[in-house]
């Protein structure tokens, strides 16, 4: 049984389960990660969404994870992308109401980077983007990330199964003309980051560290 969150964030449809971790030293600023697609078993404890917050915390962040609606002690049901875009709302709402004025860093993995990149594109309190197996082929609608002005880093497998690198390198291409980007592929990786998972967690401290 996974690990009960330590904290309820308030939503739309009642509450978000969540987990908030502090960093050792003083916090440079705070991060979100948005987990994958709940109908395919996506949770918070998901090992790529873990070592994800494990990077942002080790770059000073004081890092939220949470469960989409539906999934643990989240309450309402399931509603595809429009549902999720309300969550990731709801949880940079309390993390903005919690620790106003500090930087903000948005990160999510497969079905979190489709919700979460759309939310922070946009809202002018997230600073920088992480897309983590952005699933180009399954979401065939990342064009809403052209014109995006702030930093984003794209972490992504050479055989990820949802994404083919030609497609993203496209995506990457388009968002280059007016965003600051970076792209980290790993090779012989697949979506779910199997035997790359430590490097996922230096990826990101890296870039956050370079970033801030």
């Amino acid at each position: 049984m996974y690990p009960k969150g330590n904290l309820f964030i308030r939503a739309s449809h009642g509450q978000l389960e969540a987990i908030l971790k502090e960093p050792a030293g003083e916090p440079r600023g705070v991060g979100l990660v948005c987990h994958p697609h709940p109908l395919g078993g996506g949770t918070m404890h998901n090992k790529v969404v873990f070592r994800a917050a494990a990077g942002l915390v080790d770059a000073g962040l004081i890092t939220l994870r949470f469960n989409f609606r539906g999934v643990g002690a989240s309450t309402g049901e399931h509603h595809e992308i429009e549902g999720g875009v309300e969550d990731v709302r709801d949880a940079l709402n309390y993390l903005a109401s919690e620790y106003p004025g500090m930087d903000i860093t948005l990160a999510g993995f497969s079905f979190g980077s489709r919700t979460g990149m759309v939310v922070g594109m946009h809202d002018n309190r997230v600073n920088r983007l992480i897309s983590i197996g952005t699933p180009v082929d399954k979401y065939q609608d990342y064009e809403f990330l052209n014109g995006l002005t702030k930093p984003i880093l794209f972490v992504h497998g050479d055989r990820d199964e949802f994404g083919s690198i030609e497609n993203l390198q496209k995506l990457v291409d388009e968002v280059s003309k007016t965003a600051e980007t970076e792209l980290v592929v790993f090779e012989n990786c697949g979506h779910f980051f199997d035997e790359h998972l430590n490097e996922l967690r230096d990826t990101i401290r890296e870039w956050v560290e370079r970033e801030i």
